[in-house]
């Protein structure tokens, strides 16, 4: 372990820094003292965000396994994303932006347009990176323009990497609450016909919690889950994970359209209104694995009936959600989701509980 890392791993054990956990990391908010500065290049007593990553079961595709061989190249075109100072083995160490987290402001409320020109602002500046300056993508990523080649790859991760790995733990409480075993296959056949567009570089992960918001303006956070892809994929997953109701979709779809039109990004907006249904639909289809999977495992051992009731609402809203998407034909009531998630409880928690 170099003296850094050390030095790192010492602030954090000692906890006097801010701790903000999310699905796939925990972030230290931590001073650099003088000798770790020297070692690191920064100014003394300058905050810094030390990511350490969480063992956590694998959701959503990460092509590049090295955050910061990204943000090398989109630190150099979105000026405001936080520059990663320091990668020591499987953690990291990033600049930190001072602003109020948008979901410390404003957790679930309704968007104003002015804040919603910002996030197609943003989605602009993201697709104006250069592609080839991006790390090379795995053998297998579709050619670029390939957009329905690139959903069908999403649905096979989907089905092979989330869905099937965790069915010898998970594949009962799949069943019982309603998620048929062909599913994502049922998915893919009836997604068809995709129009081309130019592959971009994705975040594939805007909610509140990756935004930053200082002075009116918006910083993106946390791009180890990006990948290059077709841009209404990005629109459709951040609309979804930002809890938008119809109608701010429909007013974050005009604004992204028209900022990337008057970027003469028209090829980005081709066939945008089957298309995005299509991506939102997806969306809310690959959820339901990672949501049931989630609300079961935040199950404290002791679970008691209010932890049972809110572990079924939240698998309730998934199949709401999913169930036009996966053609669910019926979809058990919250009473019943409360029972599978007991009988999940006591035969499958206690063995795989850490």
């Amino acid at each position: 372990m170099s003296l850094a890392h050390s030095l790192l791993e010492s602030r954090r054990l000692q906890g006097t820094g801010k701790v903000l956990k999310g699905h796939h990391n925990t972030n230290y908010v931590l001073r650099v003292g003088l000798l770790l500065a020297l070692l690191i290049g920064a100014v003394p007593y300058t905050r810094f965000k030390y990511r350490v990553p969480l063992n956590t079961i694998e959701v959503v595709p990460r092509i590049w396994p090295c955050e910061a061989d990204v943000l090398e190249v989109v630190c150099r075109h979105l000026r405001e994303v936080p520059r990663c100072r320091a990668v020591l083995g499987d953690r990291s160490l990033h600049r930190y932006r001072r602003g109020k987290v948008l979901s410390d402001r404003d957790f679930d409320g309704v968007i104003d347009d002015k804040l919603m020109r910002e996030f197609a602002a943003f989605f602009v500046r993201a697709a104006k990176v250069p592609v080839e300056e991006l790390p090379p993508p795995p053998e297998d990523w579709p050619a670029d323009g390939d957009s329905q080649a690139f959903l069908h790859w999403l649905i096979d991760f989907t089905e092979q990497r989330v869905h099937q790995p965790n069915r010898h733990r998970f594949g009962g409480l799949f069943d019982a609450v309603g998620i048929p075993r062909g599913a994502m296959a049922t998915f893919k056949e009836n997604h068809q016909g995709l129009t081309s567009r130019p592959f971009r570089l994705l975040h594939t992960d805007v909610h509140r919690a990756n935004v930053l918001v200082r002075r009116g303006r918006i910083s993106v956070i946390d791009w180890e889950l990006a990948i290059c892809g077709d841009p209404l994929h990005d629109l459709a997953t951040h609309m979804v994970r930002m809890g938008y109701g119809k109608q701010e979709q429909a007013v974050m779809t005009d604004l992204w359209a028209q900022a990337m039109t008057e970027a003469d990004y028209h090829d980005l907006t081709s066939g945008l209104d089957k298309d995005l249904e299509t991506y939102l639909a997806f969306e809310y289809a690959q959820s339901v694995f990672p949501d049931v999977m989630r609300a079961a495992l935040a199950l404290p051992g002791d679970a008691e009936k209010a932890h049972f009731q809110a572990a079924a609402e939240r698998v309730s809203r998934a199949m709401g959600r999913a169930r036009e998407p996966l053609m669910l034909v019926e979809v058990p009531d919250l009473e019943q989701i409360v029972e599978a998630l007991r009988e999940w409880h006591m035969t499958t928690a206690p063995r795989a509980a850490p």
